[in-house]
């Protein structure tokens, strides 16, 4: 998907950010074709935008209680994938993202979402010193999504995307206020009677089961019932896909799914090619869950063997997952790291992400795999991994614990004396970094660089703010990718020490968390100030 970002009159990408699905950086220049260059101009972009800024902000969609405890410290309200959806079109930086929120999550996305996605559109034409450039393409592919969107909305969303549409300026005779308008026709003059329910069975029944918000709330139960009850001609790959991306987005780890999607692969090995592949395998990398199905693996080293050469995002997408359950494959890492393969993907509209992807690779191989004799990555294609927090610390930095341990940490032991979201190689973004001399004494971070030199010159230990979030959901077991970045960050000599969610939750106040962060640090055997602490 595209995350375009640029200043008029120029073609200079922005540089995507570390998440796994996200897509590399493309350029966009004006079109003075824009249905939106009437807002593009001094003279009539005032009145208008005063009114679209001036609406109320869109309230978010609710899905009701969840048995699953996403809810921030204190008590606050529920925060699921649908509201974080909402922060991050509130959030977004350029019209083309707020295209790619919309495009890249369809299951998520809610009538609501297209009232966010308009009303910030309008606050990005409206900014300062001047907006950012709109293609054509951008505005026809939100016009397309809405208007795909519109039957299900309801008559008050019909109303405000209506009202927002003429804001913006799109033409009056155009295809998305055709459709509003003719939406709006439809609701007024008649209601249609409800279409009969269909009666549902097996893999049906699965699919219902995977696109219906009801079953947030229990979802193992129902979904095992259904895969249970399902012939075996009925669980095809879409329906087994359908599965492993809700397992994957929900951070379900159930045994019980997981090995019914592990076996469904070998058995339909020869059928699956590596782009249906990786998205079967994306849920046991995520939910750290290697399955007990013995052929799992031999399977996946055969499918990549066949396939590496055909599709080359899947095919390191796949291994990204196994990275993350430490059961990388020689031969498919001696393909991905020839040159070949690395001269094929530099031309390629993904390379910024596949570097980024063979990068960690790379990392994996040189602290995990001592045995690996074949070709590495050269260092000139090396870039940093994660840089920045990622998204979904992003998305819920409203709840996390991250300032009030910023705020303990400078009472307690001064702004000079650690670091926050300091960048450490190969690029893994830490939560707090503290620098520590021999004999404990936590020594002043004097570098102003967001990287730290490798290997570090002196002890260091990093503080790792484990949230809610960042487990599966029986909060028990860290996701694949924070449980690698810890793993990772041991090997190259760094001491870590997390901080739980529960045991920050427990904490009532700045001064009951700074004697809790007092007594972490001493338990390491760390001192400072005058008096040792």
């Amino acid at each position: 998907m595209r995350r375009p970002r640029g200043e008029p009159g120029s073609r200079a990408p922005r540089p995507t950010e570390g998440a796994i699905c996200a897509g590399p950086g493309e350029s966009w220049s004006p079109s003075p074709n824009s249905m939106l260059r009437v807002l593009l101009s001094a003279q009539a972009s005032s009145a208008r935008l005063s009114g679209l800024l001036l609406l109320p902000p869109v309230q978010p969609y609710c899905l009701g209680p969840s048995k699953w405890g996403d809810r921030p410290p204190g008590g606050g309200s529920h925060v699921g994938p649908v509201q974080g959806l909402q922060r991050l079109l509130e959030q977004a930086r350029s019209p083309g993202e707020l295209l790619r929120w919309l495009g890249q999550n369809p299951t998520k996305v809610h009538a609501h979402h297209y009232l966010v996605a308009l009303r910030r559109l309008g606050q990005l034409l409206g900014s300062q010193p001047r907006p950012p450039p709109v293609e054509q393409a951008t505005l026809q592919d939100l016009s397309q999504l809405i208007i795909r969107n519109c039957p299900s909305f309801d008559i008050h969303t019909i109303h405000v995307c209506l009202h927002l549409a003429v804001l913006l300026g799109f033409p009056s005779d155009g295809p998305l206020v055709r459709a509003l308008e003719q939406e709006r026709r439809c609701r007024l003059h008649s209601k249609p009677p409800p279409s009969p329910q269909p009666v549902l069975h097996g893999g049906q029944r699965l699919e219902a089961a995977l696109s219906c918000p009801r079953f947030l709330r229990h979802p193992q139960q129902h979904l095992i019932r259904s895969l249970a009850e399902a012939r075996p001609e009925e669980l095809t790959p879409q329906v087994m896909v359908l599965l492993a991306q809700h397992l994957a987005r929900h951070r379900l780890r159930e045994p019980q799914l997981l090995e019914a999607i592990a076996h469904f692969l070998v058995v339909q090995e020869a059928q699956l090619n590596s782009k249906v592949v990786q998205k079967l395998v994306l849920p046991f990398g995520r939910l750290n869950y290697l399955p007990l199905e013995e052929q799992f693996m031999p399977c996946l080293e055969r499918i990549l063997a066949r396939e590496a050469g055909v599709a080359p995002l899947a095919t390191v997408n796949i291994l990204m997952s196994l990275c993350q359950l430490r059961c990388l494959p020689f031969r498919a890492l001696r393909f991905v790291f020839s040159p070949g393969f690395i001269n094929h993907i530099s031309g390629t509209p993904h390379a910024l992400i596949m570097r980024r992807y063979l990068s960690l690779l790379d990392t994996a191989v040189e602290l995990e795999l001592p045995g690996y004799r074949g070709p590495r990555l050269p260092r000139r294609q090396q870039v940093p991994i994660f840089p920045q927090p990622l998204i979904t610390d992003r998305a819920r930095c409203k709840y996390s614990h991250k300032d009030i341990v910023a705020e303990g940490l400078r009472q307690l032991l001064g702004e000079e004396k650690y670091r926050q979201d300091l960048t450490v190689p190969p690029g893994y973004c830490t939560d707090f970094l503290l620098c520590v001399s021999s004999s404990g004494a936590v020594l002043p971070v004097r570098t102003q660089d967001p990287f730290l030199p490798y290997p570090p010159r002196s002890s260091s230990v990093v503080l790792t703010l484990r949230e809610r979030w960042h487990f599966c959901r029986d909060g028990r077991v860290l996701l694949g990718s924070r449980a690698l970045r810890e793993r990772h960050l041991g090997l190259m000599g760094y001491q870590l020490l997390p901080l739980p969610f529960e045991e920050l939750e427990s904490q009532r106040g700045l001064p009951q968390l700074k004697s809790y962060l007092r007594q972490k640090l001493q338990a390491l055997g760390l001192r400072w100030g005058p008096e040792g602490g």
